[in-house]
């Protein structure tokens, strides 16, 4: 099983297999953060999906899919599980690497058999003429670092540069479990909701009994221009959020400006229309007095619906321009008689009624009346509260880090044996992205220069030059 997990191959399936949930998350319409707010909200939701997939797939296709969390993939036990066996798989096999990496790191040998020196073998180079102070000086100066030892009259010279650079892997690593991590969290203890709030009105973010319940208040909303040309050049809501009835934060927010308080981001969204309405009884007495966002169309127009409290009627709102230009609310009272066959409610429609504003009417057979106070506007705001964050910033600095380690500081080694005669042998050894021919090469330079300085003979080149090949 530890081989399993510490496997390579293993790793890649797990990265495919979770790769192509997320494709399926991207591409099927995934079920809104607040569809499980309750059970309403969340067979509203999927009452949607179904009017979308339905007759794509079939009624018992799309039950299905909902049965394997097909709507909600990157919150589904699928994808879960799976990310917690990468984590796990990621931290086994740093775990597993972690005491090969130190002992590469840790362990030196200044001291190398005979063998290692084979001037046949790639990146050895051979000379004479040099000290012992001449190699110490010029591996300084390429910023080594320096350890000596001597045995039988052999001097020898090690020099490593960069040594623990290994070890950047083990943050790369811990980059990609903090990734994990923080998308764990976010789906345990984040938060997005689409807040649709008609001017004037309040809304709760959490579900009630929440502590610490926040609440916004749509003050004021403006969409400059769209009520004459229907396009808007800019739309902004003056929003309050309120906590323990206290106001902790205000301000007017537009896209790409957002307010941010208590854990939450309030993101301006959209918006559109919420006619003003007060439907009453023959006594008077209200029975709704609020607007109601039209959040739908139908045949390009606004649309929503209202169920009257009190009554079963419901009333199908379409919102119009008559002749002359003003608005006005096409108003059709319906009832649920039964239900179809594929069990959709039947629905029957009663006879509907226009609506301008300042007007009221009785429709027709019923025993209320509905008004049109005025014509007002919602806005769509994105609550988001996204505890991960944090975590996502630290992952992400600890994977550059550790990829920058490892690219731009790899690490470089160079011994050197003096024997007593004064023949010198040195080996280059250095990890990938590196030039080594090059450096090595510049190396032999600065110590073919030192020996002329000094006075020891003509320059000459290394007797067995270094090969293109790394060590």
């Amino acid at each position: 099983m530890l081989h399993l997990f510490t496997s390579v191959n293993f790793a890649v399936v797990q990265i495919m297999a979770l790769s192509l949930l997320a494709v399926v998350g991207m591409t099927i319409r995934q079920l809104p953060g607040f569809a499980f707010r309750s059970t309403g909200d969340y067979a509203n939701a999927m009452a949607d999906l179904h009017a979308r997939y339905d007759p794509v797939f079939g009624a018992g296709i799309v039950a299905a899919m909902e049965r394997l969390q097909v709507f909600h993939i990157f919150s589904s036990t699928w994808f879960t599980l799976g990310l917690i066996v990468l984590v796990i798989s990621i931290i086994i096999c740093t775990l597993d690497r972690t005491p090969k990496l130190w002992r590469q790191s840790a362990e030196i040998r200044v001291i190398q058999p005979d063998e290692f020196y084979d001037p046949e073998l790639p990146d050895r180079a051979a000379m004479s003429g040099v000290d012992a102070a001449v190699v110490r000086a010029a591996l300084r100066r390429q910023r080594f670092a320096v350890r000596e030892a001597e045995l039988n009259g052999v001097r020898y010279l090690y020099g490593d540069r960069h040594r623990w650079t290994k070890l950047a892997t083990l943050i790369s690593h811990l980059g990609l479990i903090l990734f994990l991590v923080a998308a764990v969290v976010t789906w345990r203890f984040g938060d997005e909701q689409g807040l649709v709030v008609a001017e004037g009105d309040s809304l709760t973010v959490q579900p009630i009994g929440t502590p610490g319940l926040l609440i916004v208040k749509n003050y004021d909303f403006e969409a400059p221009g769209f009520l004459e040309t229907g396009q808007a050049t800019d739309f902004t809501t003056d929003l309050g959020v309120f906590q323990d009835g206290r106001e902790v934060a205000r301000k007017t927010i537009r896209v790409n400006d957002p307010l941010a308080v208590a854990g939450y981001t309030f993101h301006q969204n959209g918006f559109g229309p919420a006619p003003d309405l007060l439907i009453s009884d023959t006594a008077g007495k209200p029975l709704w007095d609020g607007p109601v966002p039209l959040t739908d169309q139908a045949a390009g127009f606004p649309y929503g619906t209202l169920s009257v409290p009190g009554r079963d009627i419901g009333l199908q709102l379409l919102l119009q321009r008559a002749s002359d230009g003003t608005g006005v609310v096409l108003v059709v009272p319906y009832r649920i008689v039964g239900e179809e066959s594929d069990g959709t409610p039947k629905v029957e429609n009663l006879s509907p009624i226009a609506v301008g504003a300042g007007e009221a009417q009785v429709p027709p057979g019923l025993d209320f009346s509905v008004g049109v106070r005025r014509f007002s506007d919602y806005t769509l705001i994105i609550a988001k509260k996204d505890p991960g964050q944090g975590i996502v910033w630290t992952a992400f600095a600890s994977l550059i880090v550790g990829l920058a380690i490892t690219f731009y500081l790899p690490r470089r080694r160079i011994w050197a044996k003096l024997s007593p005669t004064g023949e010198l042998a040195l080996v280059a050894r250095s990890d990938r992205y590196v030039d080594l021919e090059r450096e090595f090469g510049r190396f032999l330079d600065d110590l073919v220069r030192a020996r002329t300085v000094v006075g020891r003979g003509p320059p000459g080149a290394a007797t067995a030059p270094p090969s293109g090949a790394n060590g």
